[in-house]
């Protein structure tokens, strides 16, 4: 396993990620593209000290981007749902 500091990249924080952590216990974070759902579990686990129920992850495709003439690709991402135990928190997202 790598560092979990390598795996977790930044926590997804709009309106709808803001909605599950409150109504679902659900906290979404932006991940390594290598890392694959065991990897993001010890990851949360090891840095957040919380108990990990699921992990869900998906792909985002990079999109395509014009600058005039030219066209380039934004990174392809991945991105994963962490379902905690009922009760457990991560104290960033309060009073998000």
């Amino acid at each position: 396993m790598k560092n979990h500091y390598s795996v977790i990249k930044s926590p997804v924080i709009t309106e709808k990620s803001t909605i599950q952590t409150a109504m679902l216990n659900k906290v979404i974070f932006w991940v390594d593209v290598d890392a694959n759902k065991k990897d993001v579990k010890e990851a949360v686990e090891k840095a957040f000290s919380v108990k990990v129920v699921d992990v869900n992850t998906q792909r985002v495709a990079g999109k395509k981007k014009r600058m005039g003439k030219y066209e380039g690709q934004r990174p392809t991402r991945k991105k994963a749902y962490v379902t905690l135990k009922q009760g457990d928190k991560i104290e960033l997202f309060e009073g998000v």
